[in-house]
């Protein structure tokens, strides 16, 4: 039990966008500077992280939420809907500012998934979010290998490896069931597929 616990703590939703943007800014050849990839890199870690972190400490503190875990879709609404927000304001931010298309389409994508995730809540349906950002994840990285024609196999094969042991340890601990488990990582590729043929 412990094991399932450590690994939904480690790969945890707010973690995988910094991780994400860190691995395109590796793996993928742009004509940034290091200070500019520094720059988005704090943005992302501050709006997809701290934000959402300080916003869970003042909501349980309020009693808005009973668990850090957000365990029920009542505890669930108000944090995801932030989420959509923040997310759009970044891709719109990135757009604007620096046009990093990848990585607009990364934040425009995540934020239609939550959006999806946040409408499907009116119909009691708890969508692992856990598996909707390693989802998204994979579906950027094989985006990308059309848009680059370069192949990050390698990418996409840990991300399954790891899609794989969270579905493990969720459906272990009870906190989804499979069909929840499994909804959230294929909403997760198609948002990024259907943001790439909006854009």
């Amino acid at each position: 039990m412990k094991f399932q616990k450590y690994i939904s703590a480690i790969i945890h939703p707010i973690v995988i966008p910094t991780i994400g943007v860190m691995i395109y800014f590796l793996l993928v050849p742009t004509t940034y500077t290091s200070a500019q990839k520094f720059t988005v890199l704090s943005a992302v870690f501050v709006i997809t992280y701290l934000i959402p972190l300080f916003t869970l400490l003042v909501f349980k503190k309020l009693k808005l939420i009973d668990s850090y875990k957000t365990e029920t879709i009542k505890e669930r609404r108000l944090p995801v809907l932030l989420m959509v927000i923040l997310f759009y304001f970044l891709a719109n931010t990135l757009n604007s500012t620096l046009i990093l298309k990848d990585l607009t389409l990364l934040f425009y994508a995540s934020s239609l998934g939550l959006l999806i995730i946040y409408i499907l809540f009116y119909f009691k349906f708890k969508m692992s979010i856990h598996l909707f950002s390693l989802g998204i994840s994979t579906g950027f990285f094989l985006v990308l290998s059309e848009i680059y024609s370069q192949s990050f196999l390698l990418v996409i094969i840990i991300l399954l490896f790891l899609s794989g042991l969270v579905a493990s340890a969720r459906l272990h601990l009870k906190a989804h069931n499979k069909l929840e488990v499994y909804s959230g990582f294929f909403v997760g590729i198609i948002a990024v597929f259907a943001t790439y043929f909006i854009l």
